[in-house]
């Protein structure tokens, strides 16, 4: 994994072509990049990062941020409520309850296991 001014990127390498390739991780965007050594991989992947900052800029547009993995989420008082003594039942913190939910919920046949 490269990091780079908060950005992630993965790296794989394509044996046929010779060529590393890679993505910058957790964004709506799509940012790649490639190089013929890991340091051309390297060089590519903050090049890419400050070109994508830089043509945001230019258009006057907030760049994509990776996601942090933190939810803010607000609930009616009644909902967190239940939500909370349904996990307590169940011996889950809150949060853990939560994500597993969402987690049941974004599998692809979520709809199916209703």
């Amino acid at each position: 994994m490269l990091k780079y001014k908060g950005y992630t990127g993965h790296v794989e390498f394509d044996d046929e072509s010779g060529i590393f390739h890679g993505e910058v991780l957790d964004l709506r965007d799509v940012i790649t990049f490639q190089g013929r050594s890991v340091e051309e991989i390297e060089k590519a992947f903050r090049d890419s990062i400050d070109d994508y900052l830089d043509f945001c800029q230019e258009r006057g547009e907030e760049p994509d941020k990776p996601f942090s993995g933190r939810l803010m989420l607000r609930l009616p008082p009644h909902l967190h409520r239940v939500t909370y003594l349904r996990a307590r039942r169940e011996g889950k913190s809150l949060n853990q309850w939560i994500k597993e939910k969402l987690e049941q919920a974004s599998r692809p046949n979520a709809a199916a296991d209703r």
